[in-house]
């Protein structure tokens, strides 16, 4: 027996989107220059990661950097954390799972969605920045679709700092050697697109530098990463 209603549900749907889309643009397009930071929901608060991006984020905030994250626990806590106890711009993102998603209390701006496409959207049109810390599929998720969208030029330039050598090491010998050098997947300069450092000083001082400022110190211009 045919379900009629699957046509209606489908097209009601797109309203959904739609309105995730409108609400996200309303809120966000005011922030000011801000940096998406992402990294597991599962870190503990007694994991050095989460002290070191709580540590990043106050950096950020007293830099005048809005940090935008999934609104979750983990690194997105303590990013959050971070940012609301230097009195910056906390922004969460929310996304309605089944599990591990619970918004944290550290959010002075906080959305949510449905859809994760709506949501990815949100981070890549209004940050400056990505700050990567360690993290599962999701973070890799994210992390590997700058690189292409820097790579592909369907986005502005923006500087990627994979923070902590520790865990990045691997991964990033592994894409040079196999890769770039082995199969020549990629060019050697899309190695030059993310920085991986250890110190919050570091990821503030890449990203303040990538960008000129005019005399009101709005973000004006690209520069390039300083490594």
């Amino acid at each position: 027996m045919t379900d009629f209603n699957v046509p209606t549900e489908e097209t009601w749907r797109i309203f959904r989107i739609m309105a995730e889309f409108v609400e996200g643009f309303e809120e966000l397009s005011t922030i000011g220059p801000a940096v998406s930071m992402f990294g597991s929901a599962r870190t503990k608060p007694e994991d050095p990661y989460y002290n070191l991006a709580e540590r990043t984020a106050a950096l950020f905030a007293e830099t005048n950097f809005g940090v935008i994250t999934g609104g979750g626990g983990g690194i997105m806590e303590a990013a959050n954390k971070g940012a609301a106890q230097a009195g910056g711009k906390s922004i969460g993102l929310n996304i309605e799972l089944p599990f591990e998603q619970k918004p944290n209390e550290f959010q002075n701006l906080s959305l949510h969605f449905k859809y994760f496409f709506c949501r990815k959207v949100m981070f890549l049109k209004y940050a400056s920045g990505f700050v990567v810390f360690p993290g599962g599929f999701g973070t890799m998720d994210e992390f590997f679709e700058s690189l292409v969208l820097i790579q592909t030029f369907r986005q502005a330039q923006f500087p990627v700092v994979l923070m902590g050598n520790e865990f990045w090491a691997g991964g990033v010998e592994w894409i040079k050697d196999i890769i770039l050098k082995k199969h020549a997947y990629i060019s050697p300069e899309d190695m030059n697109v993310f920085a991986v450092v250890d110190e919050p000083e570091q990821a503030v001082k890449i990203i303040t530098d990538f960008y000129k400022s005019d005399a009101k110190g709005g973000i004006v211009e690209p520069v390039g990463i300083k490594k």
